[in-house]
């Protein structure tokens, strides 16, 4: 819907011989009505954490190659819960229109395809739609240097 000033509604009453007062009147409604209300505060923004929701079909995280999607929860809840939020997710997406005719059966169809603001609405925000691998370290830094000398100048 295109958008006209308040100004040049007022000369074009004025073009066709309105009353002075309607027109104040008219005027002094249409400026309200455009005037941002001020009493509203903004929300304060939710502080979040990340987690990686690390996919594991087989049962076998101590050992080899995995993949994970990195999610956003409030702060102040549990990194437990984090999965439950999917779910639910997913539970409100497969009763809409679109969900009936193509479900979300798994996590990864879930995140993948499901809009976000079905994650909003959980209080879950999806960092990576596609899945990343995850590696692994045992959060030790070696004392001797075994990586290549880098070849600098040379080209």
């Amino acid at each position: 819907m295109p958008k006209i000033d308040t100004n040049q509604v007022a000369e074009i009453l004025k073009r066709n011989d309105i009353d002075p007062a309607l027109l104040r009147q008219i005027i002094e409604e249409m400026n309200l009505a455009v005037q941002p209300e001020v009493d509203r505060e903004p929300e304060p923004a939710v502080k979040k954490q990340f987690v990686i929701l690390v996919s594991d079909p087989e049962g076998k995280i101590a050992s080899g190659e995995f993949a994970g999607w990195v999610l956003q929860i409030p702060e102040d809840a549990s990194v437990t819960g984090a999965l439950d939020r999917v779910h639910k997710a997913a539970y409100e997406f497969n009763t809409t229109k679109k969900g009936r005719m193509m479900p979300a059966k798994s996590v990864a169809d879930a995140l993948e395809n499901i809009a976000a603001k079905h994650f909003k609405e959980q209080h879950v925000w999806v960092k990576t739609k596609t899945p990343v691998f995850v590696v692994t370290t045992d959060n030790a830094i070696p004392m001797e240097r075994t990586a290549k000398k880098s070849v600098r100048g040379r080209l």
